[in-house]
């Protein structure tokens, strides 16, 4: 196995016993960077200084430090001091951030190196990283298909083994479809449990940073390094984070109920997942059918909910203080813009906004009403596998549409895993595991247990 190809439990235990150094591990992703990013479009910037980085820490190692000497890769809405930050917008096309933000430094300070900032969807505005000001991403498995968004870029870099592990953001699917679409593992931990300081926001109350790896156990590993409370972010929890990467194996299924929403059950995926809650099954786990509102609903509440908020957020980018001015914005940034002004107007407030707020109080009692008595529910993240290239570009509602299995569980800020369960025509399919708020232990403990049991995690693509 090339050292690029490596799981953080495996390039923590090769480097600790001295197998190979940091400067051979980085090399190995940057190497693999300037081999196939050409075709694939993963990264906007590179950062430069990784290789010194990688020398300073093989002279002087610490291993105390839970993710040392490990390479990752950052979406570029994450803020990165004196590093270019865009989120793929032509609007800050040279900004330059003045200070990380909480989730990057948490990484540095616990000894990740960073190779550079990958591609996405312009704002996080998409679920396919088409709209990029800077040109698509491409899917590892089929370049003629897409990777997902917004999140693509990280996602199409964990896939293509060009890190080590990735992070990412989820408004609403932001994590969980590309990696479901690239055939990696992504996590959205609930809402506040990680800080959303120094992410250029989208919507704020449901916008949630996680990662995209290659196991459940290194989503956990990062995962319990970047969640805490954040006094630099109102909205962070105070809740002490219960996540225990060493400990996932412990879960036991026999006789835990799981529900399986039949509304959820559509497309090609549906198949895939019914054998995916067989492998519950046979551990002694009490697969139920169990219904839900109709994903429709949710769409049309994440729709109004996350256009309001963009149109508050994209506000602030007027030219004046920096980046471009307002030209600058793509079509997507202005269409959304202008429906979330639109449905926050005096006369359309309670007729749109309102309305949809009272809809998602529902979706959150619902979902409450479920946890009372199952541990968490399975479902296809999407409908079916990645789609062709260009499908979304003159499909306004592309993102919503593609998302709707994962949209309610987002409005009412769940836990929420990704993991592969099989192919259709050679293109990756993904499982989603959802729990309630705060589960992060119990639904990383099922993933876990749901790769011991497979080896879809296991497979590369053929770059």
């Amino acid at each position: 196995m090339m050292l690029n190809q490596l799981t953080i439990t495996e390039a923590q235990v090769g480097l600790r016993a001295k197998k190979f150094s940091i400067v051979e591990l980085v090399t190995a992703c940057l190497d693999q960077i300037k081999t196939y990013d050409h075709k694939l479009h993963c990264f906007l910037t590179l950062n430069d200084q990784a290789l010194n980085q990688a020398k300073v820490m093989d002279a002087k190692p610490d291993w105390s430090k839970p993710l040392f000497g490990l390479p990752f890769a950052l979406k570029d809405n994450f803020l990165t001091e004196g590093l270019r930050t865009t989120a793929s917008a032509k609007v800050l096309d040279d900004y330059l951030p003045q200070y990380n933000a909480t989730v990057y430094q948490r990484l540095l300070n616990a000894g990740a190196i960073l190779l550079g900032k990958t591609n996405m969807d312009a704002w996080a505005h998409g679920s396919s990283t088409e709209t990029s000001d800077y040109g698509p991403t491409l899917n590892p498995w089929n370049t003629a298909h897409l990777p997902g968004g917004s999140s693509g870029g990280s996602a199409a870099a964990v896939a293509a083994d060009m890190c080590i592990f990735a992070i990412g953001s989820e408004t609403a699917g932001s994590i969980r479809q590309p990696a479901a679409w690239c055939g990696v593992t992504g996590f959205k931990p609930t809402y506040g449990r990680v800080s959303r300081y120094g992410v250029i926001a989208m919507a704020s109350s449901t916008d949630s940073p996680g990662p995209l790896a290659k196991n459940t156990t290194d989503a956990a590993l990062v995962t319990a390094v970047i969640a805490g409370v954040d006094p630099c972010d109102a909205t962070s929890s105070p809740k002490p984070v219960d996540i225990h990467p060493q400990s996932l194996q412990g879960l036991s299924l026999k006789g835990k109920k799981i529900a399986l929403p039949q509304e959820y059950l559509l497309g090609e995926a549906k198949d895939l997942v019914l054998k995916a809650a067989e492998v519950f099954k046979q551990a002694g786990a009490n697969i139920k059918n169990v219904s839900l509102l109709d994903p429709k609903f949710a769409i049309d509440v994440y729709t109004l909910v996350q256009r309001s908020e963009v149109s508050s957020n994209l506000a602030r980018y007027d030219g004046i203080r920096y980046g471009a001015d307002r030209s600058a914005f793509s079509y997507q940034a202005k269409n959304r813009s202008l429906l979330g002004t639109f449905a926050l107007s005096t006369g359309y407030y309670d007729q749109y906004y309102k309305k949809a707020q009272q809809v998602r109080t529902q979706i959150i009692a619902e979902f409450d009403q479920l946890f009372k008595e199952y541990e968490f529910y399975l479902a296809p993240v999407s409908p079916g596998p990645a789609l062709k290239l260009g499908t979304g570009q003159d499909n306004p509602m592309f993102g919503e549409i593609e998302d709707r299995l994962v949209e309610a569980s987002s409005v009412a800020g769940l836990t929420g895993l990704s993991v592969p369960c099989g192919f259709i025509d050679g293109l990756p399919i993904g499982l989603q595991i959802t729990g309630p708020q705060f589960s992060e232990q119990s639904i990383l403990s099922a993933g876990y247990f749901y790769q011991s049991q497979t080896k879809f995690h296991l497979q590369k693509p053929k770059l």
